[in-house]
């Protein structure tokens, strides 16, 4: 369980992290700060249920697809973020749309590779020195 919550906690950060680093760095990317809670939750719970789905059909139907799931869930889930919540509203065109899918998709993949190691590293490294201890040796 507490597993599932730290993924959690590290899809929810690295979704914040990729749009707040999105709506810094592109003009037409806009976050409102009321809506931003709304905005991240709406856009991990769509990346999460459709990444699954797209691949699946993907493979399925198109298997040539299959590296770009990630860029296509990436932009159907900003896409309903912005029809669903009133915190993410993209507005300048294709040109703005394709730089965000591809911005928001690279910092949530690094946020969704490095969080762990941010969120865990005491774990990590008590893991670690358990694991590499020497063990001594038996009496007798």
């Amino acid at each position: 369980m507490v597993i599932f919550l730290i993924r959690v906690a590290i899809f929810l950060g690295s979704a914040a992290l990729g749009l707040w680093v999105t709506s810094l760095v592109l003009d037409g990317f806009h976050l409102s700060p009321g809506g931003f809670a709304t905005a991240v939750v709406v856009f991990t719970v769509a990346q999460a249920i459709l990444t699954p789905f797209i691949a699946m059909t993907a493979r399925k139907y198109a298997s040539a697809f299959l590296g770009g799931i990630g860029l296509v869930s990436t932009f159907v889930a900003l896409l309903l973020a912005q029809t669903i919540s009133d915190g993410l509203r993209v507005t300048g065109g294709a040109a703005t749309w394709i730089a965000a899918v591809v911005l928001v998709w690279l910092v949530t993949a690094v946020a969704t590779w490095l969080l762990p190691y941010v969120f865990l590293r005491k774990r990590l490294q008590a893991r670690a020195a358990g694991g590499s201890a020497p063990r001594p040796a038996p009496e007798g």
